[in-house]
């Protein structure tokens, strides 16, 4: 969205048939939180031994899985700082997939959008496939119904407004911090000794036989990938940033605020459950277990009703991320439809009088309906083929905010604007920040097929974790090679004589490159930065500033 557009009245005007900034700063700071917990503390350890805490736990020991998390969350802090950086600059939709195409290759960028865009509609696919596993904690009543009336649901809520997708967010995620601070003082009570053996645990689960390293080198790779799954998501929350309220504040502050999130949701969390649950605790890696680190600690403290519970935090998780991966998905695929060069059909950028893009929202969810309406063939693996291939799509997302941070920098400095220009910048994080990413993210994309070489090679497994690499590669050579035609038809239709040879043709016009790097040193700094003033000067005007209750309320949602 451009600068001019906000300026005139702040928020871009109602008949304009554009994104409207109506995301409140306590609407983002849940949205963010909602990306940065469910699929890696809810959804996963639950619902597949394969990527959950319970799973690593038993895998990797206690020592290995805080070790692990505690790293992953670190290069996931570096990656938002750097998104931060770009998205309060310039909010607008389509977030780091449009800065790769701005700052880096246009045809990275396409690749990029529509392999994000993918993501986004299988996720809501996949949540609704998972919905049906937790249904079937309670009941085996057709549940692939459930999931229909879930999805006409969320459909309908994104179909209203953002304002609406935002309460939802926020009600839901809610939730989850709730259950996580219950857990966190729970834990703490049964580590000294408020547990069904009256017992004061400590640290003695980290002194039995195998711990607290279990596995070796193996048992501590298989964690390190596992954590990279858990954090996937955390990216999204920029994409929000073409529909917030005065980005430049709130931006920089829901930024700021993941690494408190990520301490205290995370390590601490991860933490406790390694002290007060053993890693060789019966059925906590077995396949078909129901058993989880979360509903350990609750029944040690004597609470039976732990599993129900659980479970319906769990399914508000479901709900929660369906509703987040939804939203992001049609704002990627409008920000497609925008873009310049335009990456998608333009019917795609059509919204109604409130700001939502329909069409885009359309082919989103009609993605996903196909994705989750399949799963009663087999849901379990369904769900986890689905989720190897999100998890890979989100470690390319965090890549690829590196890579564009890195020319963002580097074009800042060439043409001689000063830092004092930028809105938000991470001072600690320059220079070492975007090649700090790019390195250890590229790291994670290698090795996070571990678990189909050992202990033995599995294909399925293989391909759904790696398939997304050459369809990305795939793309972006389609790309220039689709610009490469149609530059020389162009060429032959509007330039050249109708007797003139085709040797003269390619003698008078270069061909186009087989790669399309953006000039940093002319690359355009100025389109799209939002202008704020207006907006503080309507708020100023607008009435009394908030209370002191007000702010106290605000500041700790």
């Amino acid at each position: 969205m451009s600068s001019s557009a906000d300026t005139e009245a702040g928020v871009v005007p109602k008949s304009d048939g554009r994104l409207r900034r109506e995301l409140s700063s306590r609407q983002v700071t849940m949205i963010a939180i909602a990306g940065t917990i469910g699929t890696g503390l809810f959804l996963l350890y639950r619902l597949t031994p394969v990527k959950g805490t319970g799973r690593s736990l038993a895998q990797g020991g206690p020592a290995s899985i805080l070790i692990c998390y505690a790293l992953v969350g670190f290069i996931v802090y570096v990656t938002l700082l750097l998104l931060g950086e770009m998205s309060t600059q310039y909010p607008i939709a389509g977030s780091f997939n449009a800065f790769a195409t701005r700052f880096f290759s246009p045809a990275y960028g396409f690749a990029l959008s529509w392999n994000y865009w993918l993501n986004d509609a299988i996720s809501v696919g996949s949540d609704l496939t998972a919905a049906q596993l937790v249904l079937q904690y309670w009941t085996d009543w057709h549940p692939w119904v459930i999931s229909l009336v879930f999805w006409v649901f969320l459909v309908s809520v994104n179909a209203l407004h953002v304002r609406a997708y935002g309460e939802l967010e926020y009600w839901l995620s809610s939730l989850k911090v709730a259950t996580i601070i219950v857990f966190i003082i729970i834990g703490i009570l049964v580590n000294v000794g408020v547990n069904q053996d009256h017992r004061y645990i400590g640290v003695s689960n980290w002194k039995i036989d195998g711990a607290p390293f279990v596995g070796g080198f193996g048992g501590f790779a298989r964690v390190f990938v596992t954590a990279s799954f858990a954090y996937g998501g955390t990216e999204s929350l920029a994409i929000a940033a073409g529909e917030t309220k005065n980005p430049t504040r709130n931006i920089p502050q829901v930024v700021k605020l993941v690494f408190w999130r990520i301490l205290i949701f995370y390590i601490l969390t991860i933490f406790l459950i390694g002290l007060n649950v053993p890693w060789n605790y019966p059925n906590l890696s077995n396949k078909s277990t129901t058993t989880s680190p979360f509903t350990i600690v609750f029944q040690e403290v004597g609470s039976h009703a732990a599993g129900s519970f659980m479970n319906t935090v769990i399914l508000s998780s479901v709900l929660s991320a369906g509703n987040h991966a939804l939203f992001a998905g049609t704002r990627v695929l409008y920000g497609l439809s925008v873009a310049q060069p335009r990456q998608a059909p333009k019917i795609f950028s059509w919204t109604t009088s409130r700001g939502v893009p329909l069409p885009a929202l359309a082919l989103t969810s009609s993605l996903s309906i196909l994705c989750f309406g399949s799963s009663f063939i087999g849901s379990g693996q369904l769900w986890g083929w689905l989720q190897n291939l999100v998890g890979v799509s989100n470690q390319i997302a965090w890549l690829s905010i590196g890579i564009a941070s890195w020319r963002f920098r580097s074009a800042w400095v060439a043409q001689g604007r000063p830092l004092s220009e930028l809105k938000f910048r991470s001072a600690w994080t320059w220079p070492w920040g975007p090649p700090f990413v790019i390195v250890t993210v590229t790291f994670l994309i290698l090795v996070q097929g571990w678990s189909s070489f050992v202990p033995k090679f599995a294909i399925v497994d293989f391909v759904s974790l790696y398939i997304e690499i050459p369809l990305l590669i795939v793309m972006y050579i389609g790309w220039l090679v689709g610009k490469r035609v149609i530059n020389w038809r162009q060429v032959v239709t509007e330039r050249t004589p109708l007797l003139t040879s085709n040797d003269a043709i390619r003698s008078a016009d270069a061909p186009e490159p087989w790669f399309d790097l953006v000039d940093i040193r002319t690359v355009d700094l100025k389109t799209d930065e939002y202008d704020d003033l207006i907006e503080e000067e309507a708020v100023l005007e607008g009435g009394a500033k908030p209370t002191l209750l007000k702010r106290l309320y605000n500041w700790v949602v």
